[in-house]
């Protein structure tokens, strides 16, 4: 330190302004590239997030009014009469789900599916509650490929 510092006093005073003045420009670098422009980006990229996730709360916020009106309006006016089981598999064939496991427990019927297009299993649930049953409770996952879900738990009962 102490030979850096004897180099600095052997130069001239123009020499040594332009040192000072280039290891100043060199620290504002560093704290502008090293510190506030990660962090700038950061906060930035935080906020969009932020705005992304609350435009997906809102519009399941929407999605969920819209099925507690459709439920409110479509599954009183139906009373399912018949079997479950044999409703689950009349329709789980029209839209081509295959059923992995059924286990019926009184008057409700637990349905558990490996593997299935999500569009078609929306549809067969939309026709299960149009002969009038009903879903009491649902635990859905992702499957390997996209598109497919799984059902873990489907529990049906009639009203």
């Amino acid at each position: 330190m102490d030979k850096l510092i004897a180099k600095f006093q052997a130069l001239t005073e123009r020499e040594q302004r332009l040192v000072i003045a280039a290891a100043a420009a060199i620290i504002v670098g560093i704290i502008y590239f090293g510190m506030w422009s990660p962090l700038s980006s950061a906060v930035e990229q935080n906020r969009r997030a932020v705005e992304s996730q609350q435009s997906l709360l809102d519009w399941v916020q929407t999605q969920t009014n819209k099925a507690m009106q459709l439920r409110g309006s479509g599954a009183q006016s139906r009373s399912f009469s018949g079997s479950l089981p044999q409703a689950v598999n009349q329709t789980s064939a029209r839209h081509s789900i295959s059923i992995s496991r059924m286990q019926p427990q009184g008057e409700e019927l637990q349905v558990w599916v490996d593997q299935a297009p999500f569009n078609d299993v929306l549809a067969w649930l939309q026709a299960l509650e149009r002969r009038g049953v009903i879903i009491l409770q649902a635990d859905f996952a992702e499957a390997d490929a996209p598109g497919l879900i799984r059902i873990r738990r489907l529990q049906l009962g009639k009203p």
